[in-house]
């Protein structure tokens, strides 16, 4: 089970500051639909240049919402030279720790705030720096170089922690472990190629993240889920209790069940509901 801090879980199901900003003075987006998340982050500024009131929409995970939450939270009243310093292991830090697999949410959020004070300056925004290291979701080896300095990582799974690069069919292990290799003066040894996921071991997996990081979740608002089948790339489910009658279930079947499965399998999957 993923160790999510009470603090993480309370954004997560009481997330603050949600919403657009009317007539911002700062836009910042982030992330992408295809790629699992995606945040949208606009502030408003006061007489004194201070961040007077600032919200978010973020499509994604418990901790993608959780970690825009906080940075709302952790910003509002600074000044945007006090923010622009506020880093994504500030974020972690204020919600108490994230799991190492989920510290990508919080490099989000920090991209997300730097395009939207980027914007109030009018800066024209940046195009895509480098080449794309990683095409299941779309991340350069530009954007892994830079995470890799700022955050002392060391291995694959570190930089597929940090920014998702890898966490996909896994064909540009090589390539991000070369980068690794470049950031700290280390000769490249090409690995044996990636093993792809068998059925069995994807509906395991499936079942694993559904049984430790989805499951606790729902429960804490006095709903469940049941794994009804898996079909190729389409899982279906099943929800139960009070997720069963729920409204907002579209929602959650989207931005939690989804998402997390996409993140922790592989983005190719969907998500649909067996009523």
């Amino acid at each position: 089970m993923w160790n999510y801090t009470d603090k993480v879980i309370d954004h997560f199901l009481n997330p603050r500051n949600v919403g657009e900003v009317e007539n911002p003075d700062g836009i910042g987006e982030e992330g992408s639909l295809i790629c699992g998340d995606a945040l949208k982050l606009t502030f408003k500024l006061d007489d004194q240049k201070r961040i007077k009131k600032v919200k978010f929409k973020t499509f994604g995970c418990a901790s993608a919402i959780a970690t825009s939450s906080a940075l709302t939270e952790m910003i509002q009243g600074m000044t945007l030279e006090e923010a622009e310093k506020v880093t994504n292991e500030d974020i972690a830090r204020y919600l108490g720790g994230l799991p190492k697999e989920k510290m990508h949410c919080s490099v989000m959020g920090r991209d997300a705030l730097e395009k939207a004070i980027a914007y109030y300056r009018g800066e024209t925004e940046k195009k895509v720096e480098g080449e794309i290291v990683c095409e299941c979701f779309e991340v350069t080896d530009m954007e892994i170089e830079r995470v890799v300095r700022e955050n002392n990582l060391n291995t694959v799974e570190d930089v597929t922690n940090y920014t998702k690069a890898g966490g996909g069919c896994q064909k540009c292990h090589d390539k991000i472990k070369a980068i690794i290799d470049k950031v700290y003066g280390k000769p490249h040894v090409v690995s044996e190629k990636p093993v792809r996921l068998t059925n069995i071991q994807k509906i395991k997996l499936i079942e694993k993240t559904l049984e430790d990081e989805i499951r606790p979740l729902l429960k804490k608002d006095g709903g469940d889920i049941e794994l009804i089948d898996v079909e190729g790339n389409t899982v279906l489910v099943k929800f139960q209790e009070a997720c069963a009658t729920c409204a907002a279930s579209r929602a959650t079947l989207k931005n939690l069940v989804e998402s997390g499965l996409r993140e922790s399998v592989t983005p190719e999957l969907i998500v649909e509901e067996v009523k």
